[in-house]
């Protein structure tokens, strides 16, 4: 049997890991000078009104080595072959840190998704339905090599605060797009984040520009899959793209899910992106 792991920030809903017995290792946050876990105790709701409260915006912690080798070891004497898949290592140590682990320990395999949220997440999907039907080792890391650069990740911003305080966003920038109520057109390309298209207007019209303009005229796109992400408490923006993407009607699968503390540290509230896989 071939094991599939990965992080918390691939964003995959509970029933999803749960059906195909994935295991998510939870990165550190730290809020207020505590630290913790990536949806085991601590949501976005705590970082949001921590930081609503005049708090200083939580920080991430990348999984360690020891955490990941003391796991890989404990699934290695159940399992055949463990395939871990990480968040795009231009974003994160935790990459580089499982491979530090994965060194010490046979038939454990590391692969670097180049990407962020469900985009890693779509590949994690990808490679737990291939080892369910049977594939080996080397075929899910084949599938997987080529999967990477056909993920195609985006995501709209309400709010550029929290990209500020987290230095990926200069206050001179924030201000004036806040101003202008200029919203980024954020994408995954070669391994890191580029802005490119700025929206104006309130968030709930850009999300719908930004979604219909992501699928109109798409010939390019596989339509087994799509998935929806977002940093909202409710539902206000995902029904937005939601309703799109049922007008739309090409896509057999839409899979929707909320972002985890460590996307939602950088991205903040108000975000929503749409994930697809070229042909």
């Amino acid at each position: 049997m071939i094991k599939i792991t990965t992080d918390s920030t691939c964003d995959l809903p509970a029933k999803l890991l749960e059906r195909h017995n994935i295991t998510a290792f939870p990165l550190g946050v730290v809020k207020g000078g505590r630290l913790y876990h990536d949806g085991v105790d601590i949501r976005t709701a705590d970082i949001a009104a921590h930081v609503d409260a005049g708090g200083e915006l939580a920080t991430t912690n990348a999984v360690n080595a020891a955490d990941y080798e003391t796991a890989f070891r404990r699934m290695a004497e159940k399992y055949d072959a463990i395939i871990h898949i990480n968040i795009g290592s231009g974003f994160s140590c935790c990459c580089q840190n499982a491979k530090l682990a994965a060194e010490e320990i046979p038939e454990v395999y590391v692969v670097d998704s180049e990407n962020l949220t469900i985009g890693t997440g779509m590949m994690v999907l990808a490679a737990a339905e291939a080892a369910e039907a049977g594939k080996s080792v080397s075929e899910i890391l084949d599938l997987l090599e080529d999967l990477a650069p056909r993920i195609e990740t985006s995501f709209v911003l309400d709010r550029l605060d929290y990209m500020k305080k987290g230095g990926r966003c200069s206050a001179v920038t924030a201000l004036g797009a806040n101003l202008l109520k200029l919203h980024p057109c954020v994408e995954v390309i070669d391994g890191k984040m580029s802005v490119t298209k700025k929206y104006r207007g309130a968030i709930a019209k850009v999300v719908a520009d930004y979604v219909q303009e992501r699928l109109r005229d798409r010939t390019d796109l596989d339509f087994h899959r799509a998935c929806i992400v977002d940093t909202c408490e409710g539902d206000e923006l995902a029904a937005i793209a939601r309703e799109i993407f049922q007008k739309d009607g090409r896509f057999e699968e839409v899979v929707e899910t909320k972002a985890g503390c460590t996307i939602f540290c950088h991205s903040g509230p108000g975000t929503l992106g749409v994930i697809f896989q070229r042909k």
